[in-house]
């Protein structure tokens, strides 16, 4: 036993003395093994660890000289960066995103710009041939007969009351002078011009969020079911609100426009510079926000609305240029600078607020391609034959691009700057119509065809075929409750406004514990009999049902109600008769 204890203590001290070396001089091992690990005793120089560095600092460390140290350990410093991977990975994250936004914000821009144009064409091209044909229906009814409940059906009544606003309001523009205007304006100084263009600005983006809904109000007035309780002021004075909008709105448009031609003929172009300038105090306002991918979506569906009201301004700048120095093509190079200016700035803005506002508030570049499927899935719902609305006004509620004004102003720049005389003028208006239907019609095929790739990768194509079940027999009350459900079933809605909109459960007639699908049908007799508990555990038996194997007693006459409180009084006292015994 001495032996043993003897030879433990000498063990325990060789340890101790083994350790103390290790302390003193932490480097023999690393010169054994042929390597330099990472001490926090060694000093690193670099990203590397020298021995020789350490007896360097003590000789240092012994002369003492504080100002010569600290300017060497400033000069030697180093650091690791995988100390904190995380940040640095989130920060190149970032900057990857930033560099995707000018791409995917491209794709989104074009898509929508390219549905502002479908609207568009639709008030020149199919618009008036639509108007046609309710015109015919209504004067053939005489001749055929009169079948059914209405004279024209919602849409035509609808197409007919645009096609009525848009004339009134042309003939409202012809006592406008646009020359007038446009000197009455050149006469002002460069800071007037300046207010004068921001207010026109919030003045359209004011028109536009409330013309829409005058619109809607007319074509629902006109469209309501008549068995309906109207509580309406009427279809005529709607009618004039509507018309009184569209026609100031076109006069907004034109003084806009006026305003930019102005700026475009400045001989110093400081006007034009000044209203550039403009678009980056954009930036300032928006991009130091919070913003929501909601509220990203409205911004990027007003700027595509933007840049389609800016091109087709450009439009008209360039034609009243046109027309003052007889169409000469030479002064079109002159103008392309300018209008190269404007829209490159336009292109930059755009990219430099999406930028920003994605990295403050860490939301990835993916997010605009499911703004794209939005866009596509209201293209593909309205295109059905249950959709709740026309496709230029679902346009008109998601981005604000309401096509009726900025058409009437179009038509009265064109017809008083081109001047139509004669056969052949007629003959090349009629070829520049059929080249706006086929232009209509290419481009409505081809958007069709994109908007269904965009909502297959979305994964949203079963939404545009979800059919309400049919209603169960109910009360009065029950069926008028779950009425306006069946007319929201009728118009799907993208997955981005589900929040608002009540839940797809509330459409499904059979209980919970049944499916939702059309094809499911009830269990007959299941109403007569009362719901099975379900409190019970699986291994409990399952209640028994009464067997038919005896035979029932006769059943007791019904009793009045006075004769059952009578009973059940009798009860009670005998009750308390038991209790007090």
């Amino acid at each position: 036993m001495a032996d043993v204890s003897g030879s433990e203590l000498s063990e325990e001290k060789e340890a101790e003395i083994e350790l103390k070396k290790r302390q003193k001089r932490p480097w023999d091992e690393l010169h054994k093994s042929g390597k330099i690990g990472i001490t926090p005793d060694l000093p690193e120089t670099l990203g590397f660890y020298d021995i020789s560095a350490v007896r360097r600092r003590e000789q240092r460390e012994a002369a003492d000289p504080s100002l010569t140290r600290f300017i060497s350990a400033e000069l030697t410093r180093g650091y690791f960066l995988e100390h904190n991977e995380a940040k640095y990975t989130e920060r190149r994250e970032r900057v990857y995103t930033c560099m995707r936004i000018p791409k995917e914000l491209e794709k989104l821009m074009t898509f929508g710009f390219f549905l502002c144009v479908d609207a568009f064409l639709y008030v020149f091209t199919l618009l008036p041939l639509r108007v046609l044909l309710a015109v015919l229906r209504l004067l053939t009814l005489p001749c055929c007969g009169f079948s059914g409940s209405r004279l024209l059906q919602p849409a035509q009544v609808c197409d007919v009351l645009k096609g009525l606003i848009m004339v009134l309001c042309f003939s409202m523009m012809h006592y406008v002078d646009y020359s007038m205007m446009y000197h009455l304006i050149r006469g002002q100084s460069v800071i007037k011009l300046y207010i004068i263009y921001n207010m026109l600005e919030v003045a359209d983006r004011l028109f536009s969020s409330f013309g829409q809904d005058i619109l809607d109000a007319l074509y629902w007035t006109a469209t309501e079911p008549k068995e309906r309780k109207r509580d309406s002021i009427g279809v005529i004075p709607h009618f004039f609100m509507a018309v009184f909008y569209v026609f100031l709105h076109a006069i907004l448009i034109m003084v806009q426009a006026s305003t930019l031609n102005v700026a475009f003929n400045s001989h110093n172009k400081s006007l034009l510079t000044i209203m550039m300038s403009n678009n980056f105090v954009e930036i300032k306002g928006s991009v130091f926000k919070k913003f929501e991918k909601n509220n990203l979506f409205q911004m990027s569906n007003s700027d595509i609305k933007e840049r389609f009201t800016s091109y087709v301004l450009l439009l008209i700048v360039c034609l009243r240029n046109m027309e003052q120095f007889a169409w000469n093509p030479d002064h079109l190079w002159v103008l392309f600078p300018d209008v190269f200016m404007v829209v490159t700035s336009e292109v930059a803005v755009d990219i430099i607020k999406h930028a920003f506002i994605t990295k403050f508030n860490d939301i990835t570049a993916d997010v605009y391609s499911e703004y794209r499927a939005s866009l596509a899935f209201d293209l593909v719902s309205s295109r059905q034959k249950n959709a709740c609305t026309d496709y230029s006004d679902s346009v008109a509620r998601r981005m604000g691009f309401i096509p009726l004004p900025l058409a009437v102003l179009l038509i009265r720049v064109v017809m008083s700057s081109v001047k139509v005389q004669g056969a052949l003028s007629y003959t090349c208006v009629f070829l520049c119509y059929l080249g706006l239907v086929t232009l209509k019609v290419l481009n409505s095929i081809v958007l069709l065809g994109k908007s269904c790739v965009y909502v297959k990768r979305a994964n949203m194509e079963d939404k545009l075929f979800e059919t309400p079940a049919p209603p169960p027999p109910s009360s009065s009350s029950t069926s008028s409750s779950k009425t306006p459900s069946r007319a929201e079933a009728s118009c799907p809605t993208p997955p981005g406004e589900s929040k608002m909109e009540p839940a797809p459960v509330t459409l499904c007639s059979p209980p919970p514990s049944s499916s939702c699908s059309v094809t499911t049908q009830p269990s007959p007799r299941t109403d007569l009999f009362p719901p099975q508990p379900t409190d019970h555990s699986p291994a409990a038996p399952p209640p028994r049902t009464p067997t038919p194997t005896h035979e029932p007693e006769p059943p007791a006459p019904p009793l009045s109600k006075e004769e059952e409180e009578e009973g059940e009084g009798e009860r009670r006292r005998r009750r308390q008769q038991q209790r007090l015994n």
